[in-house]
């Protein structure tokens, strides 16, 4: 979390991140850190043998805490690459109002928010190989990981479309 909180920091510095986003990344830094610390209460339904919200099923055996928590955090990323990419295309151009956003600007950033998703994956794994009792899960966990950053990224990209078209028009 440190580094994470770092890093956006440095970002921040240079790019001025919009305080919306900001807001939403420090919700996704405390919904991470619930997930991993809070007990369940006992009769919820859970997946794996540690009883923390991240193995909460909110719809069992359907979509857990964990799937929605990457969902919107990985979308925070699309959105926090948005804002970079716009920030260094407006030095760039001299002009805010001449940046705008298209498809291929939304897919890179689509791309970039699943990229740092599938960083944490990595880095995920490197704990289960040197943490013991990660309670990361395994590859259908890390799959459906990467599917709810997708979904996370997309969402984020298509609420950012909208915004932009009405910004323009």
């Amino acid at each position: 979390m440190a580094v994470i909180i770092t890093a956006v920091l440095a970002v921040d510095r240079a790019v001025h991140l919009s305080s919306g986003l900001l807001w939403g990344l420090s919700l996704w830094g405390a919904l991470h850190l619930f997930g991993g610390t809070v007990t369940l209460p006992e009769g919820w339904p859970a997946s794996g043998p540690e009883r923390v919200f991240y193995n909460l099923w909110i719809i069992p055996e359907r979509l857990k805490y964990d799937q929605v928590v990457h969902a919107f955090g990985f979308g925070m990323t699309t959105w926090l690459c948005w804002q970079a990419l716009r920030s260094a295309l407006v030095k760039r151009c001299g002009s805010p109002g001449a940046v705008q956003l298209s498809w291929g600007l939304a897919i890179l950033c689509i791309a970039a928010g699943m990229g740092f998703g599938a960083l944490n994956e990595v880095l995920e794994f490197a704990a289960t190989l040197t943490v013991p009792n990660t309670n990361v899960g395994g590859y259908e966990n890390t799959a459906w990981d990467l599917v709810s950053n997708l979904v996370g990224s997309v969402l984020a990209m298509t609420v950012i479309a909208c915004h932009e078209r009405r910004r323009h028009s």
